[in-house]
């Protein structure tokens, strides 16, 4: 299988290629060049399947330059028990009385977060393309993050061999728990900086940098070159296709539905790489009835999925889900891509209207077929609060703000449609990781203000039963390693000074 650029760029490339580049030369992002099918018979099989074994099968659909043997060898290392625990992503019935509504939870990994199950996984695939590929240059591993892929990216990549990571996060714009476990990281060859502004303007820089060529040059000349561990690099997206093929494996092998049932998958969504996982999986033949969008108050998405039209220019929200305050959600154009046949010059002319202008719109067809496979809908903090508590009320469970947007989105959504088809909650983060607006929410409004996060964490810990991830463990007590704050403006500058010096 070879992978093309959705902006069309005239030279295709194979999985290891693009895996290492991450970015196209001419801007667009890195699609395969047909979706592979999973089988009736093969959905059969992997009911007898671990889920490190689920996910080397869907990869080698699309990694083909990698034996399936070599993707078992890297899955089970990247979902180790040690790392993740029995179960690295299980799938729990929200509760006995109810048999609609099942949680993925995809935050056992070691930083808590949905982002570890790519990332553990990414350098392994990353190391093993280098070679593949005869590369011999030094890989920089360049990130933005609204904070679950910067530390994902860094526990992952942290003194790996002929790697440098920088990871670039926006001040003001994670949460502190998220800024803590990035700028305490330890590891030689890891670099965190803080960037004045949102996280729109942190993945626009990044992106800026990947499109320089005379830049890109500069870091040849000195044996240097740049990759991503977002998900505008397809290495980073097809591991989560993997786990929405398990979740639909695991219902049907647990007999919570019928073979070729259809599902609803709900997803709270920032940069579009989740929900766009759950999309081709559901292409390679999983049964799919409706995928939830679910946005915060930063609802560009709920906006275009309703109107067919993508408008950045608007007011920015900090929010208590700020892994989902963004404004340009990279991996739509994927999707447009995908929905248009393939037409990347229609995906050219919306991608430079929305640089240059900051909007564009679809055409009546392309937003049809959007409107048939997603659902959007957004919610405020108000409404996050209450359906944290509501959902502990009801289940016992104690989600995490974004899970929040999700569950909140999909309630509206039941309550209209009457659509009781069993429904997967894609649960993106612990709530250790958001412990203040959690106990917010479970106490009331202020019960968090004065105290300090490991305070809060422990009383979450009290409140709920959970134990204290190790991820999350003594933040406070950390030394705190990176330090550095820049201007937007400068973020190129910085990726020269630290690795040319």
């Amino acid at each position: 299988m070879n992978y093309v650029s959705t902006r069309g760029y005239d030279r295709k490339y194979t999985s290891a290629e693009a895996i290492i580049t991450g970015i196209a030369p001419d801007g667009g992002l890195f699609v395969p060049d047909s979706i592979p099918a999973i089988t009736k018979d093969e959905l059969a099989e992997m009911k007898n399947m671990q889920f490190y074994e689920i996910s080397a099968r869907v990869l080698s659909k699309y990694l083909t330059d990698f034996t399936e043997e070599e993707l078992i060898d890297y899955t089970r290392q990247a979902y180790s028990e040690e790392k993740w625990g029995e179960n690295p992503v299980p799938l729990v019935q929200l509760n006995s009385y109810n048999d609609r509504e099942y949680i993925l939870e995809l935050w056992h990994g070691p930083t808590c977060a949905f982002k570890d199950v790519a990332l553990q996984l990414l350098p392994h695939l990353m190391t093993a393309s280098i070679a593949k590929t005869g590369i011999n240059r030094k890989i920089c591993i360049l990130t933005a993050t609204s904070g679950d892929t910067g530390k994902a990216a860094l526990e992952g990549f942290k003194d790996l061999p002929g790697t440098e990571i920088i990871v670039f996060y926006p001040t003001g714009g994670v949460s502190e728990a998220q800024k803590l476990q990035m700028i305490t990281t330890t590891g030689s060859n890891t670099h965190v900086v803080a960037v004045n502004g949102c996280f729109d303007d942190a993945q626009t820089g990044v992106k800026n940098i990947f499109a320089d060529k005379d830049f890109a040059k500069k870091l040849d000349d000195n044996g240097f070159m740049l990759s991503s561990a977002n998900s505008i690099n397809w290495g980073r997206l097809v591991p989560q296709i993997a786990y929405y093929v398990y979740s639909y494996v695991e219902l049907a092998r647990t007999e919570k539905i019928e073979d070729g049932e259809e599902i609803n998958i709900v997803v709270p969504t920032g940069n579009f790489g989740n929900i766009l996982a759950a999309w081709f999986a559901k292409q390679m033949g999983i049964p799919v009835r409706r995928l939830i969008c679910a946005s915060n108050r930063n609802k560009v998405l709920c906006d275009f999925f309703s109107t067919g039209t993508y408008d950045r220019k608007r007011e920015f929200f900090k929010t208590t889900s700020p892994s989902m305050d963004i404004l340009i959600s990279s991996n739509l154009e994927r999707l447009l891509f995908e929905v248009t046949g393939g037409d990347s010059s229609a995906v050219r002319t919306w991608m430079k209207s929305l640089s240059e202008v900051g909007s564009y719109s679809v055409d009546s067809k392309t937003l049809k077929t959007l409107q048939r496979n997603f659902v959007g809908g957004f919610a405020d903090e108000t409404g996050v609060a209450k359906t944290i508590l509501d959902v502990y009320d009801r289940t016992d469970n104690v989600i995490d703000t974004h899970t929040a947007v999700g569950f909140n989105i999909y309630s509206r959504y039941h309550q209209r449609s009457n659509d009781e088809c069993k429904t997967v909650f894609a649960s993106t983060a612990s709530p250790f990781k958001f412990a203040p607006a959690v106990m917010d929410s479970l106490r009331g409004s202020g019960f968090s203000s004065g105290r300090s996060i490991e305070n809060v964490i422990e009383e979450l810990s009290a409140e709920s039963g959970l134990a204290i991830p190790e991820g999350i463990k003594d933040l406070d007590k950390k030394e705190i390693l990176h330090k550095d704050v820049i201007e937007k403006e400068h973020m190129k500058d910085e990726v020269s000074t630290i690795l040319i010096g």
